[in-house]
Formats: C-alpha cells, sequence, structure tokens
C-alpha cells in the first residue's frame, strides 16, 4: 500500500514522503492515527501545498531561533553556593535552575531544553547550551561563585571562644 506521511515516523519516512508500507500497518496503525493518508493524485496536490506552508513555517521559526541565539549568546549567569576548599561545590547547579534564570532575565525558552550531561559540582565559568530549534542552539555562560564567609570581628571571636569555654567546662 502507498501512503503519503503527515508526519515523520520512524523507520517508514519524513513527512510529505511517498512510502510503501504492508497494507495492515497503513490501514490499521499510520492512517488512523493519523501519521499518513493514502496516496492518490488529490492527496499528492494536497500534501504538496501543506509542505509549502509547513516549510515557510519552519523556516520563519529558524529565523526567530536564531536571533535569540544570538541574544543568548550575550548572556551570563551567575550563581552562588557553598564550596569546599578544593572548588567542588556541596550541592550542584541543575539544568533546571539554569533555565529558571534564563527565563528571569527574559527571555521566553522551554527549560527542559537546557542540555547538560551532568549538573555544574565546581566553580568557575561554564559553558551551557540551549536547544532552541532543532538546527539551533544558543550557548550560554555559567559562572559558579563560592559563597563569602563573613570574617568575625575580634571582639566577637574572643566572646565566642569564652562561650565555648564554658560550655566544655558545663559538660565536664
Amino acid at each position: 500500500m502507498d501512503v503519503i506521511l503527515k508526519e515523520d515516523v520512524e523507520k517508514v519516512g519524513k513527512a510529505g514522503e511517498k512510502a510503501s508500507v504492508s497494507n495492515g500497518y497503513g490501514r490499521n496503525y499510520l492512517i488512523p492515527q493519523g501519521f499518513a493518508i493514502k496516496a492518490t493524485p488529490a492527496a499528492l496536490k494536497v500534501i504538496e501545498d501543506h509542505m509549502r506552508k509547513r516549510a515557510k513555517r519552519l523556516a520563519a521559526q529558524k529565523a526567530d531561533a536564531e536571533k535569540q541565539a544570538v541574544e543568548l549568546g550575550k548572556l551570563c549567569l551567575s550563581f552562588i553556593r557553598r564550596s569546599g576548599e578544593d572548588g567542588k561545590l556541596f550541592g550542584s547547579v541543575t539544568a533546571h535552575e539554569i533555565g529558571a534564570g534564563v527565563i528571569a532575565k527574559g527571555f521566553e525558552i522551554d527549560k527542559r531544553k537546557v542540555s547538560m550531561d551532568t549538573p555544574l559540582k565546581s566553580l568557575g565559568e561554564h559553558k551551557v547550551k540551549i536547544k532552541l530549534h532543532p538546527e539551533v542552539a544558543a550557548e550560554i555562560t555559567v559562572e559558579v561563585k563560592a559563597e563569602a564567609v563573613e570574617a568575625l570581628p575580634e571582639k566577637e571571636k574572643a566572646s565566642e571562644d569564652e562561650t565555648s569555654e564554658d560550655t566544655a567546662e558545663k559538660t565536664e
């Protein structure tokens, strides 16, 4: 059976292509699910028109994504986290937090499109990719800084030492 695919179907073809499939697969799955229509001369004309409109829409989406990628490329996010002396974080900076930070800066993205293999677990600058379109990805800079530990003034240190001695005497 020859069908024209309305959507991309894995191992069969891409949207707009004509494909030969078994009668049962076409009649019982592809056509009822709306993935394909039976190949007829009239259907070919309709699909060609549909594909032209789809191509224009995809080109416009890609152009918008490229503009947004340029703007996102200038973005630098900073996160402050507690860390050990060796520069490793006690926690991590996740893709969800980075997505929320980008949205807070006024960009409209899907948080799930932030691409990271593992969460950031060390101090410093990191490059993180955000997929805006199947063919367009933006790279932003994420800076992870150590949380500042405030030094106590000398008077407070002395009073803390005295109170710790007092508690030590009480426990003995």
